[in-house]
């Protein structure tokens, strides 16, 4: 079932080289959108503009041609020309009844599988080992998480790649701190507490003694070499971790198909290295070996060149250091050749932050150069920075970094404090329960409602607020909407809605139900420009629009059949707000 964007679109592409027969029009993109301003129309299509350039016409001429054509769309009541050549699409009521109809009746509200037979891989979250994760983890998670369901939803087999950080120089210094100093009842009773203080406080020793860091580097070395007793350590501290993220994720609904460190390509690390020597993509400087400039790329655009006091200089990407040891980037190029072998995917997504696009910018450019036949798209999803109300990274008021989960915790007793405030008389562990789900679904909304290149400010009364663009707001429309149908079923009981048509009659009626077909498309964009806020927009703009008709539209007082097709309208604009927000993974309670 195609959404009316997509055959607008085609009609219009047929139109215009219908019109210009023997024009090249494939380097123009034709194709409609939703109008900004509805009394335009719903649809508007700006294609008239480029092809009066290429054709040497008057783009009002040409938009003409095409809307003076024989026949009109299929569920378009009329077309207008507006301005220097805009083409705006009404639609008729009736088809718009007709597909909320449709839609009603698919649990997939209309959206196409468009992925089916692809393959993404989507490389999120990605914790350091024998550290608590943080408020920095947050962003990768929720965002990685949201594409991941974005893209299943869309019928991509999708693999979720959780690469932690399990090998490197810090294990050294937890080797030596954990046989001088581990406190065995402080492991047991907080295993990540406790690694966090022998890491700390032997770091600060070897600070202090370069003795004391050179033991450290030994222990390393040990490990690396296979030592049984550090293996066994190391293992014992990947085990705690383990416990604890799966903790974080169970909370959070968020699970991995694949859960591979950095200590798995380790083995693969010096057979690259001699792969890229050998592909001559890399070269010997100063002991260590990298990847230097081709020299096919303006200064500017390449990743290997950097300007340095108003001169461009060369800015190699390391993949073995002076010392022999290899680096996150030979790691990266290992796990792209791992991945591109096992899974064989269109698509890589990298969800890290936004101070990583040079790195990602070596790595990709690296890689291609390195297997030039690999078929693969390669993107970094960066995002900005979580900043507290000073502007400045968000931090505790210790100036610690906020614990991940401590911050799931607060979230739910302000969560909870609130429900309770608002229903005193439920059950305290039904009240625990939706604060449970308003509380995690505030925190990730807030996250994911702006465009992830921004930085936000972190603000508890802004996120858990039932007024605004927010997840309790959206939570909140979705329990009003199950009252309606509540009343509806004990008012009407054995009456089935679907027994009557639905009707749009009245200005608000289509207001909703214009943005109601439009799901589908927002899905499409948001997961191809992988930006859950486009679909977080979306659906506030239903919420908010299904207020005002809540709030101005009799429902049960309505006549027989009226009634019926605004209660279907309800049901369209409940399934719709939930299957979005499962789509950002946010949960909706039946009651609030």
């Amino acid at each position: 079932m195609n959404t009316f964007e997509q055959s607008l679109s085609v009609w219009a592409r047929e139109s215009f080289r219908a019109a210009f027969p023997g024009v090249d029009l494939s380097k123009i993109n034709i194709g409609v959108v939703p109008t900004a301003d509805e009394m335009h129309g719903e649809y508007q299509c700006n294609a008239a503009m480029a092809i009066g350039r290429l054709v040497k016409k008057s783009p009002r001429d040409v938009a003409l041609a095409i809307a003076r054509g024989p026949a009109l769309p299929d569920g378009v009541d009329r077309l207008e020309v507006a301005g220097p050549g805009f083409i705006n699409f009404f639609l008729r009521s009736e088809a718009l009844a007709r597909r909320l109809e449709a839609i009603q009746d698919d649990e997939r509200l209309g959206v196409p599988a468009v992925g089916s037979g692809r393959t993404v891989v989507i490389d999120y979250s990605s914790p350091n080992v024998a550290k608590p994760m943080h408020i920095g983890h947050i962003r990768s998670t929720v965002i990685g998480n949201a594409l991941d369901r974005l893209h299943r939803f869309l019928g991509f087999r999708v693999v979720a790649d959780n690469h932690l950080g399990d090998w490197g120089t810090q294990f050294g210094i937890l080797l030596l701190g954990w046989k001088r100093g581990l406190d065995e009842g402080a492991l047991k009773a907080d295993p990540i507490a406790e690694l966090e203080r022998i890491y700390k406080a032997t770091n600060a020793v070897c600070d202090a003694d370069p003795a004391q860091r050179e033991l450290a580097r030994q222990e390393l070395v040990k490990l690396q070499q296979g030592d049984p007793e550090n293996l066994r350590i190391w293992e014992k501290m990947q085990h705690l971790s383990q416990d604890q993220f799966d903790e974080v994720y169970r909370r959070l609904g968020v699970r991995f198909d694949v859960t591979l460190g950095e200590s798995f390509y380790n083995p693969r690390l010096a057979g690259v290295v001699e792969s890229l020597l050998a592909a001559g993509v890399a070269r010997e400087t100063l002991g260590a070996i990298g990847v230097f400039t081709d020299g096919k790329l303006p200064d500017k655009d390449d990743p290997f060149r950097i300007s340095r006091n108003g001169e461009w200089t060369d800015n190699p990407c390391l993949v073995r250091k002076s010392d022999g040891g290899f680096n996150y980037a030979t790691t990266d190029l290992a796990t792209l050749a791992y991945r591109m072998e096992t899974w064989s995917p269109e698509t890589i997504l990298y969800v890290t932050d936004g101070r990583q696009q040079l790195h990602f910018r070596q790595i990709f450019a690296a890689f291609r150069r390195w297997l030039p036949e690999a078929r693969v798209q390669l993107e970094h999803i960066w995002f900005g920075t979580i900043l507290g109300a000073d502007g400045k990274p968000f931090k505790t008021r210790s100036g610690d970094t906020v614990k991940l989960r401590e911050l799931l915790d607060e979230a739910e007793e302000r969560a909870y404090a609130l429900v309770t405030e608002k229903s005193p008389e439920v059950d305290e562990g039904v009240r625990r329960e939706i604060a449970r789900a308003v509380g995690l679904g505030a925190i990730k909304y807030a996250d994911l409602m702006s465009n992830r290149q921004n930085d936000y400010v972190f603000s508890w009364d802004k996120m858990l607020s039932f007024d605004g663009n927010t997840a309790p707001y959206l939570q909140y429309a979705c329990a009003r909407i199950a009252s309606v149908q509540d009343k509806y079923a004990e008012r009407f009981s054995g009456k089935d809605p679907r027994a009557c048509p639905v009707t749009i009659s009245d200005p608000l009626e289509r207001a909703l139900a214009v943005r109601l077909v439009r799901f589908p498309d927002v899905v499409i964009r948001a997961a191809e420009a992988c930006k859950p806020n486009m679909l977080a927009d979306y659906l506030y703009d239903i919420a908010q629009v299904y207020s005002t008709f809540y709030q101005n539209i009799p429902f049960l007082k309505a006549d027989e059949g009226v009634r019926e097709s605004r209660v279907r309208l309800c049901d369209v604009t409940a399934k719709t707000l939930r299957c979005g927000l499962n789509l950002l993974g946010i949960e909706t309670p039946a009651r609030i």
